[in-house]
């Protein structure tokens, strides 16, 4: 029996992120969504923590003996970044230590460390944005670390919404993501944050910044964003203002 086999050796060579994940995370398909097909993602997840979503549940999974032990977890294939992805755990300390989120990772043995949190950060600096609208799926306490977090970024919060959940953020449909996008949106904000990389984003971005006509940046859009920056390939999937910054 004769096959006409292909004339290269093997499948497509793969280029690795390693992912550092709450043990909540339920969208690990919405972030290969974002990725191209030469790139894998290797995840580990940080340890399960009995809480609901909160302040303290944020503290827990931003622990960096946690982190050191996940990177090491995805080392063996060589990553040529390794990612925290969690809004909530890399701002709920503040800016310095979202920093040195990254740099555990790094002592860890990662190339390169990217939090979700400083992403944001990054692509604001970019965007010359100072002024936001933000809304989130957590309580108020946690709502307003995120505030703080941008405040020290210089950025302003010039409106905001929260849906108050312990749990389950991965269920909230598309239209009320939409619905509470549209109704947070201010006439001063330059762009709209989507915090929470729980959250389901990736199908409304483009018809709301079709409608707002303004950046709609996303947790998992922007870590991913953030990633393949660093290893200088194009962003894959919706983001009119990110894909310029690229």
């Amino acid at each position: 029996m004769d096959f006409d086999f292909p004339v290269f050796d093997g499948p497509l060579a793969q280029r690795g992120i390693g992912v550092i994940a709450p043990f909540d995370l339920a969208l690990e398909r919405e972030l290969w969504r974002w990725i191209p097909m030469e790139v894998s993602l290797h995840l580990a997840r940080t340890p399960y923590e009995p809480v609901p979503v909160s302040m303290e549940m944020a503290q827990l999974v931003s622990n960096h003996q946690h982190l050191a032990a996940a990177t090491r977890d995805v080392l063996h294939v060589e990553p040529e970044v390794v990612a925290y992805l969690c809004t909530s755990g890399s701002f709920v300390n503040g800016l310095d230590y979202e920093r040195s989120l990254c740099k555990a990772i790094c002592d860890a043995g990662a190339p390169d460390a990217v939090t979700t949190s400083g992403a944001l950060a990054e692509v604001l600096h970019l965007l010359d944005v100072h002024k936001v609208a933000v809304i989130t799926p957590y309580d108020a306490d946690l709502t307003q670390s995120l505030h703080d977090f941008l405040a020290e970024l210089n950025v302003d919060t010039v409106s905001s919404d929260h849906l108050g959940l312990g749990g389950g953020i991965w269920k909230v449909s598309y239209r009320t993501i939409a619905e509470r996008i549209l109704g947070a949106d201010h006439p001063d904000a330059e762009a709209i944050f989507v915090s929470c990389t729980n959250l389901p984003t990736y199908d409304v971005i483009e018809p709301l910044e079709v409608a707002l006509g303004k950046p709609v940046l996303t947790a998992n859009q922007l870590t991913m964003w953030a990633c393949l920056r660093r290893m200088e390939l194009p962003i894959v999937g919706p983001g009119k203002w990110l894909r310029e910054v690229s």
